[in-house]
Formats: C-alpha cells, structure tokens, sequence
C-alpha cells in the first residue's frame, strides 16, 4: 500500500531583534472556547502553521497547551519547530507579578518557554486575581507603576530562560519611546490591531524604523469582535477584495493576508473552523502587484476604521491609555 505524504508549503520567518525568527503566518486564539481551541491547534499545525498566539486573558491556555502537546507526542514536530506567543495580562503589570504570571501561562500551557511574551496592554488594572477588577463599569487601574518598571522585570524572564523574545500589544509610538529609552533588551514585536479598513502606516513605520516586528491581530477586521453592530462594512465582503481574489482564483482572505505578508507584517488570523484554517495557510503561491497593493491600501478608513472600540470607552482614568495618540 503506498502512502501519500502531502508537504505543507514553506512560510517565511521575520528575524528578530532577538536574533530569533518568527513565521510570518500565524494562528489567532483569541475568542476560540476551551472545547473548540485544542483541535483548532491541531487542525493549524498538520496544515503548516508553527506559530500560535494565545493569551492569559483568553483563559484557554491549558487546551492550547493540549494541542501543542499532541501534535508533538504524535510526531508532527518538535518543540523547536514552533514558534508560540502568550502575554501579561493587565492585572500583573506590577513588578513583583511579571514572573508569577509567566510561570502560570507556562503551567497552563505546559511548556518550559514560550518564544513570545508580550504585554497585552498598556493600561495596568489593579494587581490581583480578579482579570477586571471594576468601579461599576470602569476598570480600577493601575496608575503607580511604570511601563518601564515592568518591562524591565519582562527582560529577567530572558535571563532565566522562560521567554526567548519579549514584546508589546497595543502600544503606541511614545510609549514604545519610553520602553526603548529605559531597556536593556528593546521590544522584538508589537501586535496591534491592523487590516485594510486600518493599516496603521505610521505605527507600522516607526515600529519598522526601530526593529520592532508588527503582528496584526483581526486581520480580516474581527466581524464578531463585541463592538461590531449589525450593518457595519465587512472587509471580507468588500467588493474590490473579491474582484482581485478572482484574479488569481482566491478569496478576500488570501488577498488581505497576502497584502500583510508583503507588506513585511505578521498576520494571525483566527478560526476554530478546520477548512477555514487551512485555507487561510494557502497565501504562499502568489504575489500581489503593485497596483493590487494600492488597491487594497484603498480601503483605509483612517481612526474611523478602527474595530477594536469597547477599550476606549473603558479608558476611565487611565495615564496608559494607547489610542488618544495619532499613532
């Protein structure tokens, strides 16, 4: 009996500043429930994918971790093969909770390091075991410590072996100033909310002109993100995607991660769907032209584009609030 063996296509790696390299396609889990997200990590890593994105905050890391461990007990690669991403989650931005807080993700993951460790926000909450410690509806913050004191306890973490990069979420072009005028270690990544409605071209080039890698989180623009509303454009409906996805016989998906991709971003789009995620990995056999690059880069809605809205009326009295900045 012959045995077929289907190769997945290679990606690309972006290196570092850490001097190590990151697949340039990953996949997203944020939103993925605890009984969906460990087949949604298997389905990606026998379709190709070496580079998962996860969070404490998303509290599914334990069957994150189940996936990840699966598909190397079976064989299909080894630790090293992969590339994985977890983050501080706002309650432990105090110095005293960084490496607590890593050791449980890496509990609940069950690893020994993770690749990327990234504060989530730059906005603290009150430190604690509550993930959203609330005043009515407003978020009791964190306004004693400094990102700088926190991030400084985030380079311990590479000393002692339980990170290999550190980075940062949602921040914006002065507070990542502030993080490099105080590191040892400068941030390797900023994941930020980025896809054709808001391409962030000025974060992304100042991210660039640092060598800090960006990673776009809600790549296709999060239709079921919670401040979505009945009505609003959906990118994957977007009639000038679709006119160049039947260019070269893809959907609105490949053109939006191929724009990423060569645009020298990380994308890490979501799904809990086994088709869907595999047919997001097929983006590797094309390449947009110029022209097609400035069609999609036509879609820029500005600040109006924006998806990821509830956090700014949860702003309060945040000193770390990321999006009164223009970038």
């Amino acid at each position: 009996m012959q045995i077929l063996i289907i190769m997945a296509p290679q990606q690309p790696k972006l290196k570092l500043s850490s001097g190590h390299e990151m697949p340039q396609l990953g996949l997203g889990t944020w939103q993925s429930k605890p009984g969906e997200v460990t087949k949604s990590v298997i389905y990606a890593i026998e379709a190709g994918y070496r580079h998962i994105d996860g969070a404490r905050i998303y509290q599914n890391e334990p069957e994150v971790g189940a996936g990840i461990a699966a598909k190397i007990a079976d064989g299909t690669v080894k630790r090293e093969d992969l590339f994985i991403t977890t983050k501080l989650w706002n309650n432990a931005h105090r110095p005293d909770c960084v490496l607590p807080a890593c050791q449980r993700s890496l509990k609940d993951l069950g690893l020994d390091y993770v690749d990327m460790y990234l504060i989530h926000w730059p906005m603290g909450y009150r430190p604690g075991e509550e993930l959203f410690p609330m005043d009515g509806d407003i978020p009791i913050f964190d306004n004693e410590t400094d990102l700088a004191d926190t991030w400084k306890e985030m380079e311990k973490l590479v000393g002692l072996g339980l990170v290999k990069s550190i980075g940062v979420s949602n921040f914006n072009h002065k507070q990542l100033e502030h993080i490099i005028k105080n590191a040892t270690i400068k941030p390797a990544n900023n994941q930020i909310e980025m896809h054709p409605y808001f391409p962030q071209k000025k974060l992304v080039q100042f991210c660039k002109s640092h060598d800090i890698a960006v990673v776009a989180y809600s790549p296709f623009g999060c239709p079921s993100h919670p401040a979505a509303k009945p009505g609003d454009p959906k990118l994957l409906e977007e009639p000038k995607l679709i006119e160049l996805g039947k260019k070269y016989g893809k959907g609105p998906n490949h053109i939006i991660l191929r724009w990423l991709l060569q645009t020298g971003v990380i994308a890490i789009p979501k799904s809990v769907n086994q088709d869907r995620i595999i047919d997001n990995f097929n983006v590797f056999d094309f390449t947009l032209t110029d022209e097609d690059l400035k069609v999609v880069e036509s879609l820029d809605k500005g600040k109006d584009g924006r998806i990821n809205k509830e956090v700014i009326k949860d702003k309060g009295n945040s000193k770390d609030f990321p999006f009164d900045e223009e970038y």
